[in-house]
């Protein structure tokens, strides 16, 4: 597996965590913060893509399946609330990283109050994890770029009609250093932008924080979304982030159970796999 090899140029991030069950209300329209482009200023308007990480663009695989992410989390558990315990105790798929420990502590009977108390420490000491593992080399360790992947991100990348981003419920920092690992990092819109697990706990509104970003990051107006993702709650996370959804049956859920999560089924398209790049672009209303 490809090794991970971090300088000093991946800075601590600052996390800002999401309370419980926090949604994005309201008008998420940019007010422009200080330092934003004028109106005059923004690029022409784009495409967002933005792709779900585990399941739908890297797969685990072998005896160490996501050991390095598994293995934060384990440590996190350790370290802030003293028990011996892993992810696999619940059913985490298409959740978001907070949920996941809250519901691993729930299930160890841990109070509520108490597992949010600790929740930054807990994603502290997750990061503290990861960036150790990246810098050992092993962040790849049983996880792989499914098929169709690279050509993908490839072909987007040579494209100045879309910004390709990340919506994941993976902490920031976690989600790309698993992405410099295989390989593809440098294939997102530069400087990488996206929803990420550290924002908020529910997924759609990390679609919408994307959108948010692309304005204030990048001066781009977004004139059409698109979210890809593997499990019924990225389906749902599209509808609510106003994006166009297409699920991929490379996770645990076959074509039913995504095509029946939505709201507008009209609004999904389901595909098996990746690799017909022509098809995926023509569903993202790009000409190949």
């Amino acid at each position: 597996a490809p090794s991970c090899m971090l300088s000093g140029t991946l800075p601590r991030p600052t996390l800002h965590l999401a309370p419980p069950r926090a949604h994005l209300r309201g008008d998420t329209r940019s007010t422009r913060p200080a330092g934003a482009r004028s109106p005059d200023a923004m690029a022409p308007g784009k495409t967002l893509i933005t792709f779900d990480v585990d399941g739908t663009l890297i797969k685990a695989v072998g005896a160490h399946a996501n050991k390095f992410h598994k293995d934060a989390f384990a440590h996190a558990f350790k370290i802030v609330h003293g028990l011996d315990t892993n992810i696999d105790v619940i059913a985490h798929h298409g959740s978001t990283d907070q949920l996941v420990i809250e519901s691993v502590l729930e299930h160890h009977g841990v109070e509520h109050d108490v597992i949010w108390a600790k929740m930054p420490e807990c994603c502290d000491a997750m990061l503290a994890y990861a960036y150790g593992s990246a810098a050992a080399g092993f962040a790849a360790t049983g996880l792989e770029l499914l098929p169709g992947v690279k050509e993908l991100l490839s072909r987007l990348a040579e494209r100045d009609d879309c910004v390709v981003a990340l919506v994941t419920g993976n902490l920031e920092r976690i989600a790309w250093i698993k992405m410099k690992a295989l390989g593809v990092e440098g294939l997102f819109t530069k400087p990488g932008i996206g929803g990420f697990g550290s924002d908020d706990t529910e997924r759609g509104a990390l679609v919408r924080i994307a959108r948010k970003r692309c304005l204030e990051k990048l001066g781009v107006e977004v004139v059409a979304a698109v979210h890809v993702g593997d499990t019924p709650n990225d389906v749902k996370a599209a509808e609510v982030g106003d994006a166009k959804a297409i699920a991929v049956t490379t996770g645990v859920f076959d074509a039913d159970a995504l095509l029946n999560a939505a709201g507008d089924k009209a609004n999904v398209t389901v595909m098996d796999r990746l690799t017909d790049v022509d098809a995926v672009l023509r569903a993202c209303g790009l000409a190949p």
